[in-house]
């Protein structure tokens, strides 16, 4: 099973590894390879839900990389792959920096919540569910994005199974599907 981290430590290591002005999609892809598909789909999910969600495209592009990602776990594949077309898209350095420092505090917060817990839920084919779970949610954020800062509803569920994902935390991966229910029932309402 791949190595466990906390939130913290993806933003530091994604942070301190890429030393080029932007971040790409590629860069978290190669950063991350080795430690399985929770953190690559973890990034992206909060860059979507961060006031960087509320710039146009941000939260579609977003979604179409979760999508890509989380359908390549679906399959059984064991490291992501990326098409070129999207591998150069990305954030500047500057500014992923200055969010990493600033939300600091918070994610030391939420890392001492982590814990590898409810093992159940961590099985191959619990997490291929899951998986085929963030692609609907993240193909959800392309139409959620004409409402203002709707798609940060499914990019705050892939966040927290993302979180879980990569801590091997199944009670996260529970969180993240009431969350993901709950946001379904109060769009819904909010439609009709």
């Amino acid at each position: 099973m791949s190595e466990r981290m906390k939130l913290t430590d993806i933003l530091e290591t994604l942070d301190d590894q890429v030393e080029d002005e932007t971040i790409t999609l590629q860069d978290i892809v190669d950063t991350f390879n080795a430690r399985g598909f929770g953190p690559v789909v973890l990034l992206p999910a909060l860059i979507a839900l961060l006031p960087t969600g509320g710039v146009p495209g941000v939260p579609s592009l977003c979604g179409i990389f979760i999508a890509l990602m989380a359908i390549q776990l679906v399959f059984g594949r064991r490291s992501p792959w990326l098409p070129g077309t999207l591998a150069e898209r990305g954030i500047s350095h500057e500014r992923w920096h200055r969010v990493t420092q600033r939300v600091r505090p918070w994610t030391r917060r939420i890392d001492r919540f982590l814990a590898p817990r409810l093992s159940w839920l961590m099985g191959d084919v619990t997490q291929r569910l899951l998986a085929l779970l963030m692609v609907v949610l993240g193909l959800g954020m392309m139409p959620l994005e004409l409402l203002p800062f709707a798609a940060a509803i499914p990019a705050l569920a892939i966040v927290i199974m993302a979180l879980g994902l990569t801590a091997g935390d199944g009670l996260m991966m529970l969180i993240g599907l009431a969350i993901t229910v709950a946001g379904g029932i109060g769009i819904g309402l909010w439609l009709i």
